[in-house]
C-alpha cells in the first residue's frame, strides 16, 4: 500500500468515527474541503460509493460499512502499537539482542543472568554467544561484546574490564619430556596448539613483545581449534603449548595443572568492550543493561588502546 492510499483510508476511518467531516477535518488537521476532495478521490477510486452524506448528517453506505469494519481494528491495533513503542522508549521492557564471545557468556555474564532478570524482569535477552566477530548492525543486533582491538572506529565502546595479557602455557608432564622453550623462536621444536580464527579461517600467528618490538610465531603441532576451552583442556593433557587467555588460568597454574611458559614475552592488550553503533536514542533495554554491568563491577568506560588481535 502507498502512502496516499493508508492517508485516505485513514481520512475514511475518520469521517465514520467522528460522523462529521468537520470533526474529522480538525482531528486529522486539514480543511473540510480537502477531506471531502479525498473522500471523492478514494470513492472514484474504488469505483464504490462509501459514505451518504447530507448537510445534517454522514453515514457509511454498505460498502462503507463493510470497509470499516476490517479498517477500524486495523488502525487501532496500529495506534495501540505506536503508543506501546512511545511508552516502552523511557523504560526498559522488551527484546534486548546482544552477541558475544562464548567465553565471555559462560564465565562473566552466566553467573549475573538470574540477578538481571530479577532487577529487570521485562527485559528480554537474546544472547548470541559465538567468536566469529559479526556486524551487530546488519544482523541487528542492538549491541556487541568483543576485545577492543576488534572495535570499528564509529562504535561507541564501554569498557568491561581490564587489560588481558596472553598465557603460553603448557603441562608439568609435557615441559618435563620435551623441555621448557627459552624464547618463542624455540616454538619451532615444539608441538603447540593453533588457533583458527573463526572470522575469517586463518591460522592465529601468535604474537610476542620484546624490548617493545613487536613480532609473530606461526607454531605447528596436532592439533587446531576454534574454541578455547578445547586447547586449554588439551593444554591441561600434555597435547602441547597452548596460548590464550582464559579466566582459570593463573588458578590451574596455581594449582599446578599447567606450567607458564615466555612470560617475559607475551603482549596485554586491551580488555573486552561492549559496543553499540550511536549514541541517539539508545534503547531503554540497552541503557539498563549498561547500567547493570557498571552495579556489577563489570563494566567501566574508555576507549581502547592498541593491543594484540587474538580474535
Amino acid at each position: 500500500m502507498r502512502g496516499r492510499e493508508f492517508a485516505d483510508l485513514k481520512a475514511f476511518a475518520a469521517i465514520v468515527d467522528h460522523g462529521s467531516f468537520a470533526r474529522a477535518a480538525s482531528q486529522l488537521g486539514v480543511s473540510r474541503s480537502a477531506l471531502s476532495q479525498t473522500l471523492r478521490a478514494l470513492e472514484a477510486r474504488l469505483g464504490a460509493r462509501l459514505l451518504n452524506r447530507t448537510t445534517r448528517s454522514v453515514a457509511p453506505t454498505a460498502a462503507g460499512q463493510r470497509l470499516y469494519a476490517r479498517l477500524g481494528p486495523l488502525f487501532t491495533e496500529l495506534s495501540a502499537a505506536v503508543a506501546e513503542v512511545e511508552h516502552s522508549s523511557d523504560r526498559p521492557v522488551g527484546l534486548l539482542r546482544i552477541n558475544m564471545p562464548r567465553m565471555f557468556a559462560r564465565s562473566t555474564l552466566a553467573p549475573l543472568l538470574a540477578r538481571f532478570h530479577r532487577a529487570h524482569p521485562e527485559i528480554v535477552l537474546d544472547i548470541a554467544a559465538e567468536d566469529a566477530v559479526t556486524d551487530i548492525v546488519s544482523r541487528r543486533f542492538d549491541a556487541g561484546i568483543r576485545i577492543g582491538e576488534l572495535l570499528e572506529k564509529d562504535m561507541v565502546a564501554v569498557k568491561l574490564g581490564p587489560e588481558l595479557e596472553m598465557y603460553a602455557v603448557a603441562s608439568p608432564g609435557y615441559l618435563a619430556e620435551c623441555g621448557v622453550p627459552k624464547t618463542p623462536r624455540d616454538l619451532h621444536r615444539h608441538r603447540c596448539v593453533n588457533w583458527r580464527r573463526p572470522s575469517d579461517g586463518s591460522l592465529y600467528r601468535w604474537e610476542f613483545v620484546k624490548d617493545e618490538k613487536e613480532f609473530e610465531v606461526s607454531v605447528q603441532g596436532p592439533l587446531t581449534v576454534t574454541d578455547i576451552e578445547l586447547a586449554l583442556r588439551a593444554a591441561i593433557d600434555g597435547v602441547g603449548i597452548a596460548y590464550l587467555y582464559h579466566p582459570r588460568l593463573e588458578r590451574l597454574i596455581e594449582e599446578g595443572e599447567l606450567t607458564r611458559v615466555l612470560a617475559a614475552w607475551s603482549p596485554r592488550f586491551p580488555g573486552t568492550y561492549l559496543y553499540y553503533p550511536s549514541r541517539v536514542r539508545v534503547p531503554a533495554t540497552l541503557q539498563a543493561f549498561i547500567a547493570f554491568l557498571r552495579e556489577a563491577g563489570v563494566a567501566s568506560g574508555g576507549r581502547p588502546k592498541r593491543g594484540t588481535r587474538a580474535g
